[in-house]
């Protein structure tokens, strides 16, 4: 499978723009994060994009997420690598690689860098600086569903969360126009 007939399926599988805007999100991340690994950045970035295939079939029972997603993937010929760290980011499957700690961990943070943008006086992602994302960060009350404990689970791939966030935010910055902000 490619990107492209990824990002078909996932806008035949996901009707809700937000959720289509948090797959390119978590694509981005994944392949900027594959790219810093000397990883595959395609592999990784179609891990990014398909994580959430099955979101909204999965909306009023959430311990099927990841689980619909392996039964509408299975058709596919996919690395097994990557369905993988689809169950992992869905905790039905044990983070394993550097693939599923970063899809793990890169999950929330794309909602916390959404939420810290939404609350920056200008609204756009591209004026979001690190210092603003790591002075929302310590305040714990701010984006509560962003959880801090998941995204610092970075570190089991070596990276530091300054830099994870860093590396993040400019990489959804890099498609600020695709995720409207």
């Amino acid at each position: 499978m490619n990107r492209e007939q990824a990002l078909e399926l996932v806008q035949q599988n996901l009707k809700n723009k937000n959720l289509i805007k948090h797959s390119l999100a978590v694509e981005a991340c994944m392949r900027a994060l594959a790219a810093k690994f000397g990883e595959d950045v395609e592999k990784w970035g179609l891990a990014g994009i398909l994580h959430d295939i099955d979101y909204e079939l999965t909306a009023e029972s959430p311990e099927n997420h990841g689980v619909e997603s392996m039964k509408i993937l299975e058709e596919y010929d996919i690395d097994p690598d990557i369905l993988h760290s689809i169950q992992a980011h869905a905790e039905r499957a044990e983070c394993s690689s550097k693939m599923d700690w970063a899809i793990y961990s890169v999950d929330p943070l794309t909602g916390f860098i959404v939420a810290a943008t939404l609350m920056h006086p200008s609204k756009k992602i591209k004026q979001v600086d690190l210092g603003f994302l790591k002075r929302r960060y310590k305040e714990k009350s701010f984006a509560r569903g962003a959880k801090r404990g998941v995204i610092e689970k970075i570190k089991e791939t070596g990276l530091e969360l300054e830099e994870f966030m860093d590396l993040s935010l400019k990489a959804m910055q890099n498609i600020d126009r695709e995720l409207g902000l």
